[in-house]
């Protein structure tokens, strides 16, 4: 595969699409803290690692709109409560996303003398570190009734469990639910037990992590779906899927 610029990105802050107005991600990492376990005896360090981390950075521009809250209104409140975000690397469905839920820090703007306003934002990994996964919607999907997505090759079935972030934007409608479901040779789906996201009544923009335990199987072909029991008419929403390659992930 040929290198690649970071041109159509994507960056989902708690259900709402702030891509148009970020001008720049400065860090989206994280993984283990290092312990020094060097005994005297070696001539390099032995280290192992700790607790896991992560964080994202981000420039935002200022837009903001009373009627139709934009991105002023969804980070200026700099709530208390967990912030989920999700950066895709373009909006193709399979391409890698990261995903996070932190707590956000700082709304800082800084004035340039060219008159440029831009704010810093910075969010700190709470309770999980950063996760990477893959696109489950091609971006944000909008489903106007039931729907069975398109399945997605994670190239083997693997036995060490999963996670899945869901960013709900607009609805319309009664109820719905977005599910995960997998398949051994992408024909045949069935329902991830425990991969069912909390039925959306109303309230969007909203957001969710959810897991299994890292012995659950998980199938080739995964793939997100939506129900419902009552009726929807709209429902704008995206997925990452994080498919655990190895076994003892902790969650």
């Amino acid at each position: 595969m040929a290198k690649e610029s970071g041109l159509g990105d994507m960056l989902i802050v708690h259900g709402f699409n702030a891509s148009g107005d970020i001008q720049q991600l400065g860090r989206i990492g994280g993984g283990p803290a290092l312990f020094n376990f060097t005994g005297i005896d070696k001539s390099a360090y032995e280290r192992k690692g700790g607790l896991r981390d992560g964080a994202f950075e981000m420039t935002t521009f200022f837009n903001h709109d009373s009627v139709t809250p934009a991105t002023h209104e969804q980070l200026s409140t700099l709530p208390r409560t967990d912030v989920h975000l999700t950066y895709g690397h373009t909006t193709q469905l399979g391409w890698p996303a990261a995903s996070l839920i932190s707590k956000q820090i700082g709304y800082d703007p800084t004035r340039a003398d060219d008159g440029m306003l831009t704010f810093a934002v910075s969010a700190q990994a709470n309770g999980y570190g950063v996760e990477w996964g893959k696109q489950l919607t091609a971006g944000v999907r909008t489903d106007t009734a039931a729907t069975n997505g398109t399945g997605v090759d994670t190239l083997a079935s693997a036995s060490f469990g999963a996670q899945a972030y869901l960013h709900a934007g607009a609805f319309t409608g009664t109820d719905v639910t977005v599910k995960i479901q997998d398949s051994a040779d992408n024909v045949t789906f069935a329902d991830v037990a425990g991969l069912a996201f909390t039925q959306i009544t109303g309230g969007a923009p909203l957001a969710e992590r959810i897991a299994v335990a890292n012995t659950t199987t998980i199938r080739r072909y995964v793939r997100a779906v939506t129900v419902t029991t009552a009726g929807f008419s709209s429902l704008a929403f995206s997925v990452n899927f994080i498919k655990n390659e190895v076994a003892d992930v902790v969650f």
